[in-house]
């Protein structure tokens, strides 16, 4: 999970050529401080003590809850044989060794892969590849079983009536690497596959082969009890989604396409958010939108020479006065109507009994329109600003986040350093574009710029000597298409989560502040959701440690897994689409 890179040319024109020299730039000036003032607003404003009329009431439409919905069975005994050996000890034993052996092959992606067939850290997934066919045969003796360059892995388990849209579900087959330094850290080895009564430890088994293995153990166990789908069941394994997904997501989708066309999919579920306790209610939060993203690389150049005999500011000097600028202020915290949290903040002021006062008036206020989202930036959104003092982890829900992720520059000491460069990192509020950070930045440093006498390289593809050059990276993207929640994909994947998990449990549309594979499969179905469906209430394990020390799942958390894409698949199947 993570890391979003996408052609810039597949998702967006490039940054509008911004002058090639400093004086040139200048004549943008009061555009480029329009677009700072008046576009990535500052976060200096509070909530008024006072909020006004509080007979308000916020409309029970907002987050209306399906019942649960469970797959007949048609007195199909297997059917009810199959899922009830799921919750056996037979099936518990046998999950947690195909989960066990999945971590302990590795499937490391890193940034610096090189060409398939060339480079030799792509060989690992062979390796998983030969694990899956020998733990999976009804899967690999019955199903359609396609490679896609090389490591993509798409079963297809064709159904009857091929005028139903198939369901796709997804995962991914690589991890994050892990780096040696860190293995003493481990409580067990991060290729063991440790089982110790609760938990299955290791890389990758949160992040995703319990979700891969959790969709294969449903096809196996529906293929083991004979039954049949009327609608197609696709199953699509990228292999490089925590460095890119070009290879892998992005060449199934578009084997995909050539399959099944625009919108030729019923419904798309990838990895994602999962369930979360708030105001004293337990909700599911399958992700409908995700944040965009660009990372902006900066460079400074300036003369060299002997450090005994500097100019005012080096290079590195410079970049720093930049950097504090870029820091001093942040994007400021929206809520559009179209983010996935205004939902969750209804479903939490209809549903729970511990939903914040202020924040129930604010929404109704929104609603009533006593308090409409802005459109000029500098005024605040009082209801987000409630919002976030939740926490970063909500504020960043409703906000364009920026990071100085990556600096390099000089050489050796006594050596003035020439050429200095600075990648800032920015992942897009719902609402906005890259073109907002563009905007900013290109603003930002043309202030410094002119006060240093540099030219300016605004996002022109150019680098001179004493100049500021700015370039997107070709990771860049677009805030992703929010899928709807009033839709009946949404219905049926909240009806079987309450279905499996109790009526208690609130189903709200969730947002993703990272990136999944479901990037490249915008053109394929309007209903992606990212979920994880797994759940264990005595678990406190959260996300799993993903990306980090010590990543482990519950055991409970993968069986519920299982439990939940085994009605899904067959809740699907008996609706038309």
């Amino acid at each position: 999970m993570e890391k979003q890179q996408l052609p810039l040319s597949e998702v967006q024109s490039r940054p509008k050529p911004a002058p090639r020299s400093r004086k040139a730039a200048l004549c943008l000036l009061p555009l480029a401080a329009a677009a700072y003032f008046c576009g990535p607003a500052l976060i200096n404003s509070v909530v008024p003590a006072s909020i006004g009329d509080h007979g308000v009431q916020i409309s029970k439409d907002f987050c209306a809850q399906p019942e649960p919905l469970l797959p007949s069975n048609d007195g199909d005994s297997k059917l009810e044989k199959a899922y009830n050996y799921i919750s056996s000890s037979a099936f518990r034993n046998a999950t947690i060794k195909r989960l066990s052996g999945a971590v302990k092959v590795k499937s490391e992606s890193f940034d610096d892969l090189g060409a398939i067939g060339d480079d030799k850290r792509w060989d690992v997934f062979y390796d998983f590849h030969k694990y899956l066919e020998d733990t999976f045969p009804l899967i690999y003796k019955h199903l359609k079983v396609e490679k896609v360059n090389t490591h993509g892995l798409l079963y297809t388990w064709e159904g009857s009536d091929a005028n139903l849209k198939p369901t796709l579900l997804m995962a991914h087959q690589d991890t994050v690497p892990v780096p040696a330094e860190t293995i003493p850290s481990w409580t067990h080895p991060p290729w063991s596959g440790e089982y110790d009564g609760t938990h299955i430890w290791g890389r990758g088994a949160s992040d995703c082969k319990n979700q891969l293995i959790a969709v294969l153990e449903t096809l196996e166990t529906l293929l083991e009890a004979e039954w049949r789908p009327r609608r197609s069941v696709v199953a699509s394994f990228g292999f490089d989604e925590e460095c890119s997904g070009r290879q892998g997501a992005g060449k199934l989708s578009e084997f995909l396409h050539e399959r099944y066309g625009d919108d030729g999919l019923a419904v798309a579920v990838d990895e994602g958010s999962g369930f979360e306790e708030a105001w004293g209610t337990l909700f599911a939060k399958p992700g409908t939108g995700e944040k965009g993203y660009t990372d902006v690389h900066i460079t400074v150049r300036m003369p060299g020479g002997h450090s005994s005999i500097p100019s005012d500011h080096t290079s590195i000097g410079v970049v720093s006065e930049l950097i504090t600028l870029i820091e001093r202020e942040q994007y400021a915290t929206r809520l559009t109507e179209d983010n996935p949290y205004y939902t969750q903040l209804h479903c939490g002021a209809e549903h729970s009994p511990e939903f914040p006062k202020t924040l129930k008036k604010l929404l109704a206020k929104r609603v009533s329109g006593q308090q409409q989202h802005n459109t000029c930036k500098r005024k605040p959104d009082y209801l987000a600003l409630e919002a976030a003092k939740q926490g970063p982890g909500i504020k960043y829900l409703m906000q364009t986040s920026q990071a100085v992720d990556v600096i390099r520059g000089g050489v050796k000491v006594n050596a003035l350093p020439e050429r200095v460069t600075v990648t800032v990192n920015h992942r897009i509020n719902i609402g906005e574009t890259p073109q907002v950070a563009w905007d900013r930045l290109a603003g930002l440093a043309e202030h410094v710029a002119k006060k240093h006498n540099l030219s300016l390289h605004a996002f022109d593809g150019e680098e001179s000597p004493s100049s500021i050059s700015l370039s997107a990276s070709p990771t860049t993207l677009q805030v992703a298409p929010v899928t709807p929640a009033d839709g009946k994909p949404f219905e049926i994947i909240a009806g079987t989560t309450r279905a499996l998990y109790g009526k208690e449990v609130v189903v709200a549309p969730g947002i993703m502040t990272g990136n999944t594979d479901t990037r490249y499969y915008w053109n394929l179905t309007k209903h992606i959701f990212r979920f994880g469906p797994g759940y264990d209430p005595t678990d406190g394990a959260g996300l799993g440690a993903i990306h980090t020390v010590n990543e482990k799942v519950s055991v409970l958390n993968h069986i519920n897994a299982v439990k939940w894409f085994t009605l899904f698949v067959r809740n699907m199947d008996e609706v038309d689409l």
